[in-house]
């Protein structure tokens, strides 16, 4: 390879895809219109989303400003908006409060130290070729976390949306607090009407379909009436923000605080990924390309690597405000970097703005944005399809928000994994026979019309061979040839399924094959794989299972075996 092909190989893996395709002069406008219209979004979301996670509002911009800089130089996918999450805020939340002990430096700095083990986890996920691992993921188990973290989230932020400031370390004893305080007569009026007419404001326009997005007029009127009405003794308000640049906050953690961290990073990583991972190859399949899982992982892990030097804490793809991006007409990753520019003046010039918001209006931009994480539809289509993936998906539902969002996660994908074996050591299995008028040989349970041909007995197995399901093939074929009524000589394996064998599995098989040699039958197997079958000779079962035991098809081994010619 030449020194210059060599130089461009390293740059197309380092730059962006706007940088890397080149970029067309007649996107700026476009760029600048959209990152003007991201940056309304990018600040009350940021802020609100630190909140949920527990930490000081300014750090959610600086986990908005670095990752947007960071992914509009690596990151492969040409529009995409990286920010601070609500369905990651909760699992922040559970990681980082209870080390932090009450200190809001503490907080943040292991909100620093997490997003980067995150970012650590990816990249080291990217250089392995881990990014397919979202597998883990099924649909059962995203149904019920996104939607069990809904209503976590949600619930999360009752108490500041009626004015209240409930104790507690659970989300569930700050909720008894707060039922206690209602009941007292606590509410804060001036707060829950805030908290409402910011809702109003964030739903209409988005179901008018509004240019103008809903949490920009919330976030102004709600300033401007706390100002006008002077609610600022009245009710919690952000308060102005320290005026200065994303900076590093990572003092007073140990080496202890990154080992507590490591197992929540490593969910929160798997679910980041997931998310981003599904909504980067939506924008590219729109276009008609794809993108590489393992650099979308890497330029994901850098871009919180990044963050948590800086300030920050964990962040993903962003689904509320890459669409917004996306109808403003960005062109490029240029619109995130022009949003990140737009943050950073805010945060220079004009900290002073924020004094005036309301913490309910945040917690109301919150609870928005977990009604739209919710999908009742897919939970209700699921619950008509499949009742085995219900109890996953329910599992992982609870798992959320009794367990906490970390080990609701695991829950469920243990019984994920759990339904896998179930399936696999419980397979359908069935008898095979020929039709008039048909190719080929068919399941006779399910076209009881079809014909046996004499002298066979042919039957299929659909899983793998594994220690789990070695007798359950076994038992089948006992049981099967004990009620055939003619005479038989051979049983043929239709074992197209049958994908792979392990040792205890083979052993079965080999105990199965004596049996039926006792009773003067031979077992044959029809369509195995060439996999399969060089794992059997690896096994030392050549000299048992020798090539004349081993047909291409069912009909080939049908017309050998019984001189018959069925297709």
């Amino acid at each position: 390879m030449s020194a210059p092909t060599s130089a461009r190989s390293v740059r197309d893996r380092l730059l962006g895809a706007w940088a890397l395709k080149g970029y067309k002069r007649e996107w700026l406008r476009h760029d600048l219109i959209a990152g003007a219209a991201l940056f309304a979004l990018l600040v009350p979301a940021g802020m609100a989303y630190a909140q949920a996670a527990g930490l000081p509002p300014v750090t959610g911009l600086y986990a908005t400003v670095v990752p947007l800089l960071v992914y509009a130089i690596v990151g492969p996918s040409r529009i995409l908006v990286l920010g601070p999450d609500s369905a990651l805020a909760p699992l922040i939340a559970a990681a980082i409060m209870p080390l932090a002990m009450g200190s809001s430096e503490k907080s943040v700095a292991l909100a620093g130290l997490l997003a980067l083990l995150v970012g650590g986890i990816m990249l080291l996920g990217s250089v392995l070729r881990l990014g397919t691992i979202t597998g883990l993921l099924s649909k059962p188990i995203r149904l019920g976390y996104l939607n069990g973290l809904a209503l976590y989230v949600g619930l999360s932020q009752v108490p500041a949306f009626l004015g209240i400031e409930a104790e507690g370390d659970s989300i569930w004893e700050k909720l008894a607090g707060t039922y206690t305080q209602v009941m007292d007569g606590g509410t804060n009026l001036a707060a829950v009407a805030l908290g409402l007419g910011s809702l109003a404001l964030i739903w209409i326009p988005r179901r008018l379909k509004w240019k103008v997005p809903g949490v920009l007029l919330a976030v102004v009127a709600s300033c401007l009436a706390t100002a006008f009405l002077d609610l600022g003794d009245t009710v919690k308000v952000t308060g102005a923000l320290p005026q200065g640049l994303p900076a590093p906050a990572l003092g007073g953690i140990t080496w202890g605080d990154a080992l507590s961290l490591v197992p929540a990073a490593a969910g929160i990583a798997l679910m980041a990924f997931a998310d981003t991972g599904v909504l980067s190859q939506s924008l590219a399949a729109k276009e008609g390309k794809r993108i590489s899982g393992n650099r979308e992982m890497a330029a994901l892990g850098a871009a919180n690597a990044a963050t948590g030097v800086l300030g920050g804490f964990p962040i993903c793809g962003s689904s509320s405000r890459t669409p917004v991006a996306v109808d403003a007409g960005a062109k490029s990753q240029l619109t995130g970097a022009v949003g990140a520019a737009l943050v950073l003046a805010f945060m220079l010039l004009a900290p002073g703005v924020t004094e005036f918001l309301p913490s309910a209006t945040l917690a109301a931009v919150v609870i928005a944005a977990a009604v739209a994480l919710a999908d009742p539809a897919g939970v209700r289509r699921l619950l008509r399809m499949s009742r085995s993936e219900s109890v996953v998906m329910l599992a992982a539902f609870l798992g959320v928000l009794l367990v906490g969002v970390l080990q609701g996660i695991l829950v469920a994908i243990a019984l994920a994994l759990l339904d896998f074996v179930r399936r696999a050591w419980n397979p359908y299995r069935t008898e095979l026979g020929a039709q008039e008028g048909r190719p080929g040989y068919h399941d006779l349970a399910r076209h009881p019309e079809g014909d046996r041909i004499p002298g066979l007995l042919i039957l299929r197995f659909d899983a793998p061979l594994f220690f789990g399901n070695g007798q359950v093939l076994a038992t089948f074929v006992r049981e099967e040839l004990d009620e055939a009524e003619d005479h038989i000589t051979h049983v043929i394996l239709a074992a197209e399924p049958i994908t792979g064998i392990d040792t205890t599995a083979l052993d079965d098989l080999v105990t199965l094959d004596e049996w039926l040699a006792q009773r003067g039958v031979d077992l044959v197997f029809a369509e195995l794989k060439g996999p399969v079958k060089d794992k059997l000779v690896q096994l030392g079962t050549a000299a048992r299972f020798t090539p004349d035991h081993f047909y291409s098809t069912v009909g080939a081994a049908v017309r050998e075996l019984a001189g018959q010619d069925h297709k």
